[in-house]
């Protein structure tokens, strides 16, 4: 099952597309995708928030040149400035979003979840299904959301290498997020099926919710980053 994967010139040499190696014997996939770039945009980047602030700024430049008594091309003039600078401020935060989701692959396998991530220097990271503790899933409105995975204390992971492909406030224990994905419920589903498979357990289903466990608790060792 893959939906919405990005491809980019500098990724075609890939031995197979978001993972560092061929998948060996008995190893398949079962879903690939990337973060939704509106997504990102708008629940990373907090987007709208940037506009009502940018917005606010203008506003206030205008109001203080009326009541002032400006000149109309000064306050024309200084209003446009504003809001050239915001504009430039505004399209380089959505250049960002989209350069983060478009460069990311999350792939989930019978046997762990990868992450390929990263602008312009890559990091694929790999995290077995018996390493993972559990998970949470956290759904929007829009079906959109976020699947966070708890690895162990002896897991160390720098937040710089993984944001913002991590969970929200979650900054002295990283964890490993696939950020905004489409039909997040769907593929919560896949990975606990996965992941109860693969650890001989029976795994709390996931449900369309804005926070939900979605794992039973399991020992597991530290994650591989290739």
């Amino acid at each position: 099952m893959s939906l919405n994967i990005p491809s980019s010139p500098e990724h075609e040499f890939e031995p197979e597309l978001g993972l560092p190696e061929k998948l060996p014997a008995g190893e398949r996939i079962l879903w690939q995708g990337s973060p939704d770039v509106k997504a990102m945009l708008l629940r990373v980047f907090h987007f709208k928030g940037l506009l009502i602030y940018f917005g606010l700024i203008l506003l206030y430049q205008i109001v203080t040149g009326v009541t002032d008594g400006e000149a109309f091309s000064a306050i024309f003039f200084s209003s446009l400035r504003i809001a050239i600078f915001s504009a430039i401020g505004l399209s380089l935060v959505a250049l960002l979003a989209y350069l983060m989701a478009s460069t990311a692959v999350y792939t989930i396998t019978n046997k762990r979840v990868v992450m390929r991530i990263g602008i312009v220097l890559n990091m694929t990271f790999n995290f077995p299904l018996k390493m993972i503790e559990s998970a949470d899933c956290c759904v929007t409105k829009q079906g959109t959301g976020d699947i966070s995975l708890k690895l162990s204390k002896e897991t160390k992971i720098a937040i710089f290498h993984l944001w913002p492909h991590s969970r929200p406030s979650h900054w002295a224990s990283p964890q490993p997020t696939l950020r905004c994905i489409n039909n997040c419920s769907e593929v919560a589903k896949i990975l606990v099926d996965a992941w109860s498979i693969q650890n001989n357990v029976i795994a709390r289903s996931v449900q369309a919710a804005q926070h939900n466990p979605s794992m039973m608790n399991t020992p597991y060792s530290g994650a591989e980053a290739a």
